[in-house]
């Protein structure tokens, strides 16, 4: 399933829904303002929170976490950077790792656990300006964590350069 996400609409205070590939509304996006920290929600279409996602104040490294009622679900944090691509870690509040690795900052890049692709985010299939699309590509994956975890990758990615 493709969701399509808008770049330039994640600011703070802004609201904005993220559609599935039919025109659907799939994702509320809700923009925090006047936090002390970089805060979105990522709601369904009837309200419910369904991810948080918050900076994470006092890394050294820049990191951000994802929350799910209110406890932590996973922390991203950039795990190298060499000239071609960008490598960042997600782990799990149960251990396990996500890798996300590609061309961030063009919106060419994929989310793998263990070898297996989970997630392909890209500009390339869309015509739409300041827009790229999240493919989940396991139908069992959580769509809402990986639209989260692309978010926050974005997010740090353009913080960095």
């Amino acid at each position: 399933m493709k969701y399509l996400v808008r770049d330039k609409l994640f600011a703070i205070g802004d609201d904005y829904w993220i559609e599935d590939e039919e025109g659907r509304h799939a994702f509320l996006v809700d923009g925090k303002a006047l936090r002390l920290r970089d805060t979105l929600e990522l709601k369904a279409p009837d309200g419910r929170v369904l991810v948080t996602l918050r900076e994470k104040l006092l890394s050294l490294r820049g990191a951000m976490t994802v929350e799910r009622d209110e406890r932590p679900l996973a922390t991203v944090r950039r795990k190298r950077l060499s000239l071609l691509r960008n490598h960042y870690r997600v782990t799990m509040a149960d251990g396990t790792e996500l890798d996300v690795s590609g061309r961030i900052l063009d919106r060419e890049f994929a989310v793998e656990y263990d070898g297996e692709l989970l997630a392909h985010i890209s500009r390339r299939w869309l015509r739409v300006r300041d827009t790229y699309a999240v493919d989940v590509v396991r139908e069992d994956a959580d769509a809402a964590l990986l639209i989260a975890v692309a978010v926050c990758v974005i997010r740090m990615a353009e913080r960095e350069d």
